[in-house]
């Protein structure tokens, strides 16, 4: 059963399993902290105290706020962690992985380690040969077309290209819930308000990180023409030796989801070794 927690400009919904160290689980617009079901027990069996959080305006969380950017939701993130008694590992997907990188800035000595996973993190350009790369094109045209109209419609098919390949089991569930989230009064109008933000004030932040980070792309997401590009930029704007990048292959924007096993093989991996380079 989910928690709430007070936070300045509304309520912030977080679910806790497990006992010992603590990871917070941050997921992407337009979804809610279902997207990490399947991470959830896995790394609750490895030992850690696991809390899985709904981003404002999504899940179970509170609709209206007056703010979306990376730095409005690390506030957040940062207060469930004082809430729950950190230090944490933070762990975003995409919007929320530039979040979790003005987290880990603002508060290092409540940030232990960050895991990126297809994050938005730099400040981004599109360049005319990009648009050659079909999954971006498609991807690109639909997310556009979702955050313009307010369509569910879009939104849905925007997902069908960032999952490529084999769907997860329950796929069909996931949607469900995800287009029952969305018709909820104001959960659009959040996913429109992320989408309007940009990566500029993460971005900006990556050379005050101070902890190591774990940054996970897919070779298939359709977000950048080249995702390894992408994840390399971010792992180069961080404090040397800082940043790793882990590739996935076959996985789109949510490895998380995908491929769930291999994420938390991933991450279990670098925490055993981040402590070694912090």
């Amino acid at each position: 059963m989910p928690e709430f927690l007070a936070v300045d400009g509304g309520t912030i919904a977080y679910e806790v399993a497990g006992s010992g160290p603590l990871i917070v689980l941050a997921h992407g617009m337009g979804d809610s902290r279902a997207a990490y079901r399947a991470v959830v027990p896995q790394l609750v069996a490895a030992g850690y105290r696991v809390a899985a959080v709904d981003l404002r305006g999504c899940g179970e969380s509170g609709a209206d706020w007056p703010a979306w950017s990376r730095t409005a939701i690390a506030g957040d993130l940062l207060a469930v962690v004082r809430h729950l008694g950190g230090p944490a590992v933070l762990v975003g997907h995409s919007i929320s992985g530039g979040a979790a990188t003005v987290a880990a800035a603002l508060e290092p000595s409540l940030i232990t380690a960050v895991v990126e996973l297809a994050p938005f993190t730099r400040k981004q350009s599109i360049r005319l040969g990009d648009l050659r790369v079909g999954r971006f094109r498609r991807g690109m045209l639909r997310l556009l077309g979702a955050g313009a109209f307010g369509s569910v419609r879009l939104w849905r098919s925007y997902l069908d290209v960032a999952y490529p390949g084999v769907k997860p089991a329950h796929w069909a569930e996931r949607l469900g819930r995800i287009d029952a989230l969305l018709r909820e009064p104001g959960r659009m109008k959040a996913l429109q308000g992320m989408g309007r933000t940009t990566p500029t004030d993460a971005g900006e932040r990556l050379g005050d990180v101070r902890c190591p980070v774990l940054v996970v792309m897919g070779t298939l997401d359709p977000d950048w023409a080249d995702p390894h590009a992408e994840g390399s930029a971010v792992v180069e704007a961080l404090p040397s030796g800082l940043g790793t990048l882990e590739m996935i292959e076959g996985a789109g924007h949510y490895p998380h989801d995908q491929f769930p096993d291999q994420v938390v093989s991933l991450v279990l991996g670098f925490l055993r070794s981040a402590p070694a380079r912090a």
